[in-house]
Protein backbone atom coordinates (compact mmCIF):
# COMPACT_ATOMS: atom_id res chain seq x y z
CA UNK A 1 0.00 0.00 0.00
CA UNK A 2 1.29 3.62 -0.41
CA UNK A 3 1.68 5.05 3.02
CA UNK A 4 3.56 8.19 4.78
CA UNK A 5 5.83 7.26 7.18
CA UNK A 6 8.74 8.26 9.42
CA UNK A 7 11.63 6.72 10.90
CA UNK A 8 13.21 9.44 12.91
CA UNK A 9 11.98 12.23 14.42
CA UNK A 10 12.23 15.99 12.95
CA UNK A 11 11.79 18.58 10.73
CA UNK A 12 8.59 17.11 8.27
CA UNK A 13 10.21 18.22 5.17
CA UNK A 14 13.24 16.24 6.32
CA UNK A 15 11.76 13.09 7.85
CA UNK A 16 8.51 12.06 6.14
CA UNK A 17 8.70 9.92 3.07
CA UNK A 18 5.84 8.52 0.74
CA UNK A 19 6.71 4.81 -0.09
CA UNK A 20 5.22 1.42 -0.60
CA UNK A 21 5.06 -1.20 2.45
CA UNK A 22 2.77 -4.08 3.49
CA UNK A 23 -0.70 -3.61 4.73
CA UNK A 24 -0.96 -4.12 8.77
CA UNK A 25 -1.27 -7.90 9.74
CA UNK A 26 -5.09 -8.07 11.05
CA UNK A 27 -6.06 -9.52 14.25
CA UNK A 28 -8.69 -11.10 15.37
CA UNK A 29 -10.60 -8.07 16.92
CA UNK A 30 -9.63 -5.55 14.56
CA UNK A 31 -11.19 -4.20 11.28
CA UNK A 32 -9.11 -3.25 7.66
CA UNK A 33 -10.06 0.06 6.22
CA UNK A 34 -9.78 1.37 3.10
CA UNK A 35 -8.95 4.76 4.30
CA UNK A 36 -10.42 7.81 2.33
CA UNK A 37 -9.52 10.52 4.61
CA UNK A 38 -6.97 11.38 7.16
CA UNK A 39 -7.16 13.93 9.86
CA UNK A 40 -3.89 15.85 11.23
CA UNK A 41 -3.45 17.22 14.77
CA UNK A 42 -1.06 19.03 16.78
CA UNK A 43 -0.09 15.65 18.96
CA UNK A 44 0.56 14.36 15.24
CA UNK A 45 3.01 16.63 14.42
CA UNK A 46 4.56 17.12 18.33
CA UNK A 47 5.54 13.30 18.09
CA UNK A 48 6.82 13.62 14.59
CA UNK A 49 8.82 16.22 15.43
CA UNK A 50 9.81 15.27 18.97
CA UNK A 51 8.14 18.36 20.48
CA UNK A 52 8.61 18.45 24.38
CA UNK A 53 11.67 15.79 24.33
CA UNK A 54 9.30 13.18 23.02
CA UNK A 55 10.70 9.97 21.38
CA UNK A 56 9.98 7.45 18.59
CA UNK A 57 9.72 4.35 20.07
CA UNK A 58 9.54 1.95 16.88
CA UNK A 59 11.83 1.76 13.58
CA UNK A 60 8.97 2.82 11.25
CA UNK A 61 5.85 4.97 11.76
CA UNK A 62 2.55 6.16 9.66
CA UNK A 63 1.56 9.61 11.47
CA UNK A 64 -1.81 10.51 12.10
CA UNK A 65 -4.65 8.63 14.64
CA UNK A 66 -7.76 10.36 13.13
CA UNK A 67 -9.69 9.01 9.99
CA UNK A 68 -12.39 7.97 7.98
CA UNK A 69 -12.66 5.05 5.43
CA UNK A 70 -14.87 1.76 4.20
CA UNK A 71 -14.15 -1.42 6.69
CA UNK A 72 -12.83 -4.07 3.57
CA UNK A 73 -12.33 -6.99 6.01
CA UNK A 74 -12.71 -7.98 9.50
CA UNK A 75 -10.77 -10.14 12.29
CA UNK A 76 -12.32 -13.77 13.24
CA UNK A 77 -13.93 -12.10 16.14
CA UNK A 78 -15.80 -9.40 14.48
CA UNK A 79 -19.21 -9.94 12.48
CA UNK A 80 -18.84 -9.94 8.75
CA UNK A 81 -21.58 -8.10 8.64
CA UNK A 82 -19.59 -5.05 8.99
CA UNK A 83 -17.60 -5.19 5.96
CA UNK A 84 -18.85 -2.51 4.02
CA UNK A 85 -19.17 0.13 7.17
CA UNK A 86 -18.57 3.55 6.38
CA UNK A 87 -16.49 4.14 9.79
CA UNK A 88 -14.87 7.00 11.36
CA UNK A 89 -11.48 5.99 13.32
CA UNK A 90 -9.81 7.11 16.26
CA UNK A 91 -6.06 6.00 18.21
CA UNK A 92 -4.78 4.54 15.02
CA UNK A 93 -1.14 4.47 16.38
CA UNK A 94 -2.58 2.79 19.22
CA UNK A 95 -1.32 0.57 20.48
CA UNK A 96 0.48 -0.35 17.15
CA UNK A 97 2.37 2.82 15.08
CA UNK A 98 0.23 2.43 11.65
CA UNK A 99 -1.81 5.41 11.06
CA UNK A 100 -4.32 7.14 8.68
CA UNK A 101 -1.40 8.81 6.51
CA UNK A 102 -1.86 5.53 3.87
CA UNK A 103 -4.20 3.74 1.51
CA UNK A 104 -5.26 0.78 4.67
CA UNK A 105 -5.42 1.53 8.62
CA UNK A 106 -5.98 -1.54 10.77
CA UNK A 107 -7.62 -0.74 14.09
CA UNK A 108 -9.42 -2.71 16.81
CA UNK A 109 -13.23 -2.62 15.75
CA UNK A 110 -14.51 0.10 18.67
CA UNK A 111 -12.22 2.25 17.61
CA UNK A 112 -13.80 2.35 13.96
CA UNK A 113 -17.40 3.61 14.63
CA UNK A 114 -20.23 4.10 12.35
CA UNK A 115 -20.09 7.37 9.91
CA UNK A 116 -23.76 8.12 9.08
CA UNK A 117 -23.91 8.17 5.45
CA UNK A 118 -25.02 12.40 5.76
CA UNK A 119 -21.23 13.01 6.84
CA UNK A 120 -18.39 12.88 3.98
CA UNK A 121 -15.02 11.05 4.63
CA UNK A 122 -12.94 14.26 5.31
CA UNK A 123 -15.80 15.20 7.82
CA UNK A 124 -15.51 12.03 9.88
CA UNK A 125 -11.28 12.18 9.99
CA UNK A 126 -12.12 15.15 12.22
CA UNK A 127 -13.64 13.96 14.74
CA UNK A 128 -11.17 11.43 16.84
CA UNK A 129 -9.16 13.65 18.68
CA UNK A 130 -10.35 17.57 18.36
CA UNK A 131 -14.37 15.97 19.23
CA UNK A 132 -13.58 13.34 21.46
CA UNK A 133 -11.45 15.71 23.53
CA UNK A 134 -13.89 18.68 23.04
CA UNK A 135 -17.08 16.45 24.30
CA UNK A 136 -14.95 14.94 27.42
CA UNK A 137 -13.84 18.74 28.56
CA UNK A 138 -17.66 19.61 28.17
CA UNK A 139 -19.22 16.77 29.73
CA UNK A 140 -16.24 15.66 32.34
CA UNK A 141 -18.54 16.61 35.57
CA UNK A 142 -22.04 15.62 33.98
CA UNK A 143 -24.80 17.84 32.39
CA UNK A 144 -24.79 21.00 31.18
CA UNK A 145 -28.22 22.08 30.99
CA UNK A 146 -28.13 25.63 32.06
CA UNK A 147 -25.01 26.36 33.26
CA UNK A 148 -22.76 28.66 31.64
CA UNK A 149 -19.77 28.06 29.63
CA UNK A 150 -17.08 29.35 28.62
CA UNK A 151 -14.88 27.75 25.62
CA UNK A 152 -11.49 29.96 25.22
CA UNK A 153 -10.37 29.53 21.19
CA UNK A 154 -14.18 29.30 20.23
CA UNK A 155 -12.85 28.61 16.23
CA UNK A 156 -10.54 26.11 17.13
CA UNK A 157 -10.86 22.77 15.75
CA UNK A 158 -11.08 21.39 19.74
CA UNK A 159 -13.09 24.48 20.88
CA UNK A 160 -15.34 24.56 17.99
CA UNK A 161 -17.00 20.70 18.90
CA UNK A 162 -17.20 22.17 21.56
CA UNK A 163 -18.59 25.31 21.70
CA UNK A 164 -21.66 22.89 19.61
CA UNK A 165 -21.59 20.19 21.78
CA UNK A 166 -22.06 22.18 24.87
CA UNK A 167 -24.83 24.06 22.90
CA UNK A 168 -26.69 20.65 22.43
CA UNK A 169 -26.13 20.19 25.19
CA UNK A 170 -28.91 22.90 26.44
CA UNK A 171 -25.44 25.40 27.79
CA UNK A 172 -25.36 29.02 27.15
CA UNK A 173 -21.57 29.71 25.29
CA UNK A 174 -19.82 32.32 25.87
CA UNK A 175 -16.66 32.05 23.05
CA UNK A 176 -13.09 33.73 23.22
CA UNK A 177 -11.97 34.46 19.66
CA UNK A 178 -8.84 36.89 18.19
CA UNK A 179 -10.73 38.21 14.89
CA UNK A 180 -14.11 39.35 13.73
CA UNK A 181 -13.27 35.73 11.14
CA UNK A 182 -13.23 33.72 13.86
CA UNK A 183 -15.89 35.41 15.37
CA UNK A 184 -18.46 34.27 13.15
CA UNK A 185 -17.18 30.51 13.02
CA UNK A 186 -17.74 30.57 17.00
CA UNK A 187 -20.81 32.19 16.24
CA UNK A 188 -22.46 29.79 13.06
CA UNK A 189 -21.33 27.04 15.93
CA UNK A 190 -24.15 28.04 18.20
CA UNK A 191 -21.82 30.38 20.60
CA UNK A 192 -24.51 32.81 23.00
CA UNK A 193 -21.43 35.77 23.31
CA UNK A 194 -17.73 36.25 21.44
CA UNK A 195 -15.22 38.00 23.17
CA UNK A 196 -12.29 39.18 21.44
CA UNK A 197 -9.30 38.38 23.80
CA UNK A 198 -7.03 40.77 21.94
CA UNK A 199 -8.69 43.59 22.23
CA UNK A 200 -11.54 43.60 25.30
CA UNK A 201 -10.76 41.99 28.90
CA UNK A 202 -12.32 38.86 28.74
CA UNK A 203 -12.88 39.14 32.76
CA UNK A 204 -14.53 42.19 32.52
CA UNK A 205 -16.52 41.22 29.71
CA UNK A 206 -18.23 38.24 31.04
CA UNK A 207 -19.23 39.77 34.15
CA UNK A 208 -21.26 42.30 32.00
CA UNK A 209 -22.66 39.19 29.87
CA UNK A 210 -23.44 37.15 32.82
CA UNK A 211 -24.78 39.76 35.57
CA UNK A 212 -21.93 39.64 37.81
CA UNK A 213 -22.29 36.09 38.15
CA UNK A 214 -19.54 34.44 35.59
CA UNK A 215 -19.04 31.24 34.14
CA UNK A 216 -19.73 27.68 35.65
CA UNK A 217 -17.46 25.99 33.36
CA UNK A 218 -14.37 26.70 31.36
CA UNK A 219 -12.98 24.44 28.17
CA UNK A 220 -9.96 25.60 28.37
CA UNK A 221 -6.83 25.58 25.18
CA UNK A 222 -4.29 27.28 26.92
CA UNK A 223 -4.03 26.65 30.62
CA UNK A 224 -1.17 29.15 31.65
CA UNK A 225 -1.77 31.90 29.44
CA UNK A 226 -5.56 32.03 30.93
CA UNK A 227 -5.52 30.90 33.98
CA UNK A 228 -5.33 34.26 35.94
CA UNK A 229 -8.54 35.65 33.32
CA UNK A 230 -10.30 32.04 34.18
CA UNK A 231 -10.09 32.71 38.21
CA UNK A 232 -12.14 36.01 37.72
CA UNK A 233 -14.83 34.49 35.08
CA UNK A 234 -15.91 31.58 37.07
CA UNK A 235 -18.06 31.09 39.78
CA UNK A 236 -17.41 29.18 43.04
CA UNK A 237 -17.58 25.49 42.75
CA UNK A 238 -16.50 25.87 39.11
CA UNK A 239 -14.45 23.48 37.09
CA UNK A 240 -11.95 24.29 34.26
CA UNK A 241 -11.31 21.59 32.04
CA UNK A 242 -7.87 22.02 29.91
CA UNK A 243 -6.11 19.92 27.00
CA UNK A 244 -2.90 22.00 26.57
CA UNK A 245 -0.83 24.48 28.33
CA UNK A 246 1.54 25.50 25.17
CA UNK A 247 2.55 29.07 26.23
CA UNK A 248 4.00 27.45 29.14
CA UNK A 249 4.26 23.21 29.84
CA UNK A 250 5.01 23.96 33.51
CA UNK A 251 2.92 26.36 34.59
CA UNK A 252 2.85 27.40 38.13
CA UNK A 253 -0.47 26.81 40.53
CA UNK A 254 -2.06 29.63 42.37
CA UNK A 255 -2.91 27.64 44.95
CA UNK A 256 -5.18 29.16 46.74
CA UNK A 257 -6.43 31.37 44.36
CA UNK A 258 -8.19 27.94 43.37
CA UNK A 259 -8.79 26.94 46.69
CA UNK A 260 -10.73 30.06 47.59
CA UNK A 261 -13.32 29.40 44.82
CA UNK A 262 -13.27 25.68 45.24
CA UNK A 263 -12.58 25.07 41.77
CA UNK A 264 -11.45 21.68 40.46
CA UNK A 265 -8.94 21.76 37.22
CA UNK A 266 -9.01 18.67 34.51
CA UNK A 267 -6.54 17.86 32.88
CA UNK A 268 -8.01 15.68 29.65
CA UNK A 269 -5.67 13.95 27.26
CA UNK A 270 -7.90 12.20 24.46
CA UNK A 271 -5.18 9.25 24.36
CA UNK A 272 -5.67 8.32 27.84
CA UNK A 273 -9.35 8.96 28.94
CA UNK A 274 -11.04 5.68 30.09
CA UNK A 275 -13.05 3.52 28.04
CA UNK A 276 -16.02 4.66 29.25
CA UNK A 277 -15.44 8.05 28.30
CA UNK A 278 -14.26 6.97 25.19
CA UNK A 279 -17.98 5.09 24.32
CA UNK A 280 -19.56 7.83 25.47
CA UNK A 281 -18.01 10.57 23.16
CA UNK A 282 -18.36 7.99 20.27
CA UNK A 283 -22.07 7.63 21.10
CA UNK A 284 -22.92 10.98 21.35
CA UNK A 285 -20.89 12.57 18.48
CA UNK A 286 -22.55 9.62 16.30
CA UNK A 287 -26.14 10.88 17.56
CA UNK A 288 -25.17 14.13 16.68
CA UNK A 289 -23.77 13.75 12.76
CA UNK A 290 -27.05 11.45 12.87
CA UNK A 291 -28.91 14.18 13.81
CA UNK A 292 -27.31 17.16 11.48
CA UNK A 293 -26.50 19.23 14.44
CA UNK A 294 -22.50 19.06 14.41
CA UNK A 295 -20.84 21.84 11.45
CA UNK A 296 -17.31 20.60 10.40
CA UNK A 297 -14.40 23.06 10.00
CA UNK A 298 -12.13 22.36 7.24
CA UNK A 299 -9.25 24.65 7.00
CA UNK A 300 -7.62 22.79 3.94
CA UNK A 301 -7.26 19.69 2.83
CA UNK A 302 -4.45 18.33 1.07
CA UNK A 303 -3.53 15.02 -0.97
CA UNK A 304 -1.16 12.01 0.80
CA UNK A 305 1.71 13.23 -1.49
CA UNK A 306 1.49 16.82 -0.14
CA UNK A 307 1.68 15.64 3.67
CA UNK A 308 5.01 17.62 4.43
CA UNK A 309 3.22 20.69 3.28
CA UNK A 310 0.01 19.75 5.60
CA UNK A 311 1.85 19.06 8.54
CA UNK A 312 3.98 22.65 8.21
CA UNK A 313 0.48 23.89 7.92
CA UNK A 314 -0.27 22.97 11.15
CA UNK A 315 3.02 23.64 12.86
CA UNK A 316 2.20 27.39 11.73
CA UNK A 317 -0.69 28.10 13.72
CA UNK A 318 -2.37 29.82 10.60
CA UNK A 319 -5.11 27.15 10.09
CA UNK A 320 -8.65 27.97 11.19
CA UNK A 321 -10.53 24.36 11.54
CA UNK A 322 -8.81 21.02 10.57
CA UNK A 323 -6.46 19.83 7.89
CA UNK A 324 -7.31 16.80 6.52
CA UNK A 325 -5.56 14.43 3.66
CA UNK A 326 -7.71 13.21 1.17
CA UNK A 327 -6.10 9.83 0.80
CA UNK A 328 -9.04 8.43 -1.76
CA UNK A 329 -12.22 8.97 -3.75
Amino acid sequence: MKAAYYEQIGNAKDVLKIGEIDVPELGANEVLIKVHASGINPSDVKQRSGWGGLTIRHPRVIPHNDGAGVIEAVGKDVSPSRIGERVWIYEATLPRPFGTAAEYAVVSSEKAVLLPDNTEFVAGACLGVPAMTAHNCVFKDGAVTGKTILVTGGAGAVGNYAVQLAKWGGANVIATVSSAEKAELAKTAGADYTVNYKTENVATRIKEMTKGEGVDRVIEVDFASNLETNLKALKRNGAIATYASDSDITPQIPFYSLVYKNLTVHYVLVYVMDKAAHQKAAADITTCLQAGVLRHVIAESYGLDEIVKAHEMQESGRAIGNLVLVVSH
